[in-house]
């Protein structure tokens, strides 16, 4: 049973609707970089001026889409709270603003809650040092 809780079966966590809108409507978002069916690689593409919304895969490369936002005019993250991982220490701690989302997520069409917790991470046109 721990293993499920613990395993990355999937690194890919569709957005909850509601909540997508909600940023949508609070940020107005011009680019996604990393939809679930991406046609161009999101971290390769600019960033420049744009207002991004980007949920990447949950998995170790997490720290090359967070090192992106600095190329944007406004950066808004959705990420699993992993708060012992050197990303969160290297790139969260320096957004501008951290909401943690109370309790857990259904993800996409999702019947059952993540195994873990979630956070919205916000760089408002500063470079993460």
């Amino acid at each position: 049973m721990t293993r499920v809780l613990f395993s990355a079966a999937s690194e890919h966590w569709a957005t909850p609707r509601a909540l997508r809108r909600a940023l949508g409507r609070e940020f107005r978002f011009t680019l996604d970089p990393c939809p679930l069916k991406p046609q161009r690689d999101g971290l390769r593409r600019s960033w420049r001026g744009h207002r991004v919304y980007c949920n990447p895969p949950y998995g170790r490369g997490i720290a090359a889409w967070l090192a992106k936002a600095p190329e944007a005019q406004l950066a808004v993250y959705l990420l699993p709270a992993r708060t012992d991982t050197k990303w969160w220490h290297e790139y969260a701690m320096r957004a501008t603003e951290i909401r943690f989302l109370r309790g857990r997520l259904k993800f996409g069409g999702s019947k059952n809650s993540a195994p873990f917790p979630s956070v919205v991470l916000v760089y408002r046109g500063e470079r993460p040092a």
